[in-house]
């Protein structure tokens, strides 16, 4: 259910900035990004498919988290 809601989230926010052609909503819309696909590397995870990309999707996101720190300080 929450991956559903930051999923859409992350579709609003970036039709908006493709539409509007503006770039102010980048970094919230990289932050939702990086919490979809932590949401979706614990639920890979927790489903007991303990393979690459359940790991990989967490790492992406700690990527995500780190660099767009910056822009919300």
């Amino acid at each position: 259910m929450v991956r559903i809601i930051i999923a859409i989230v992350v579709i609003v926010l970036s039709g908006y900035s493709l539409i509007a052609q503006t770039f102010e909503l980048i970094p919230y819309y990289m932050f939702f990004l990086g919490a979809f696909m932590l949401v979706t590397g614990f639920v890979e995870i927790q489903k007991d498919r303990k393979g690459f990309w359940g790991y990989m999707n967490i790492v992406i996101s700690l990527f995500h988290f780190f660099f767009y720190i910056p822009y919300f300080l």
